[in-house]
């Protein structure tokens, strides 16, 4: 199985393809941690009120707390992760983390 990992990018972080899943129609791809972390900060984004359903086409409502928790969880990854991590793994944390707490300055005003 041949997977592509997230890549960072100057403007963020975007994801260059999806994991492979086991072939079933219901199946969801592997979870890898750049997967996870991608997960996370999706996470953060939506209770900064930025990253919303698409079929409803509205932005959710703002929960800073939980936003601010779930970049907590980030920042422990990070701590806890150094020094094991490939380059592509920790760069794509370190940008993420970059990107979710500017956007969580912003949030905040």
């Amino acid at each position: 199985m041949t997977t592509k990992g997230p890549e960072a990018s100057d403007s963020g972080f975007t994801l260059a393809s999806p994991p492979e899943s086991d072939g079933a129609p219901d199946s969801l791809p592997r979870v890898d941690f750049s997967t996870f972390v991608i997960s996370l900060a999706t996470s953060a984004l939506f209770h900064m009120g930025i990253a919303g359903d698409p079929e409803k086409g509205e932005p959710p409502p703002k929960n800073l707390v939980l936003a601010r928790q779930t970049i907590d969880t980030l920042e422990m990854l990070a701590e806890k992760t150094q020094g094991n991590l490939g380059d592509q793994e920790a760069k794509l944390l370190k940008t993420v983390l970059y990107e979710i707490h500017m956007r969580f300055v912003e949030a905040g005003k």
